[in-house]
């Protein structure tokens, strides 16, 4: 879903491609991008890489709600998240979080905010695929 204000999508889609129509804001003097990588060991394993798979209308739309509420929180800000579904090797992001706001301590602050939101209520399960020995 997007609007002026936010953009959420869940797909296999590269992070890069989710955020192609991102434009600069005038009213922004900050513009934060965080991105979630896969990193290469899990539970002091090594991996390969993580499937992501999800329940897409769901995600998208506890995606949707979490701009919403944060936006009613705190309007002056545009956000644009993007979450990977399907196999991300290692290395490669799977997340997505993208802020503009005003002044620069608002936007790591929304950005640390809606990390904690997505991770605590967005259904989006992983399986991890280790590196065979």
């Amino acid at each position: 879903m997007a609007t002026e204000e936010f953009s959420v999508s869940i797909s296999e889609a590269p992070v890069e491609e989710a955020e192609a129509g991102w434009k600069l804001h005038p009213a922004n003097g900050a513009d934060l991008r965080f991105l979630g990588v896969v990193r290469e060991t899990e539970n002091g394993r090594r991996i390969a890489g993580i499937d992501y798979s999800s329940y897409g209308p769901m995600a998208e739309r506890e995606l949707t709600a979490i701009c919403r509420a944060l936006r009613e929180e705190r309007p002056a800000h545009r956000v644009l998240i993007h979450h990977r579904t399907g196999f991300v090797p290692v290395g490669v992001a799977s997340l997505l979080i993208r802020v503009g706001t005003p002044h620069s301590a608002e936007a790591f602050d929304l950005a640390r905010e809606y990390l904690k939101r997505i991770k605590a209520t967005v259904p989006v399960w992983k399986t991890i695929r280790y590196e065979i020995p």
